[in-house]
């Protein structure tokens, strides 16, 4: 199993999050977090006057999927979530060694 936690511009989020559920991803965690890369932040104008903030807010998704479907879930991620501008974001994969459903106790990827 594969933790994909992607990082992603928010007006993006039901797109990648449509895309995902036609593939067969069957849930995510989706958290709205604030962070910089090459971007280093923008320009606001708020009550007529301008400020930069280093931090830029991007939506956060993590869903854990089985080997199998990983390689096509990060392409579909990548594709939806592409625009060609800078600050896209990022897609990171992390091994899970064990997952557990609570209400069942079903395991691994039976779980998800």
């Amino acid at each position: 199993m594969k933790l994909l936690i992607a990082i992603i511009k928010p007006f993006k989020l039901d797109e990648v999050r449509d895309a995902l559920s036609a593939l067969g991803v069957q849930g995510m965690t989706v958290s709205e977090v604030q962070g910089f890369g090459r971007q280093k932040g923008h320009t606001e104008i708020y009550r007529g006057a301008e400020y930069t903030t280093n931090m830029v807010p991007k939506i956060k998704i993590e869903t854990v999927v089985d080997d199998a479907l990983a390689a096509r879930a990060i392409e579909t991620i990548e594709q939806t979530a592409k625009t060609g501008t800078i600050g896209d974001g990022k897609i990171f994969v992390i091994d899970v060694a064990q997952a557990v459903r609570i209400r069942t106790g079903e395991t691994d990827e039976t779980a998800l």
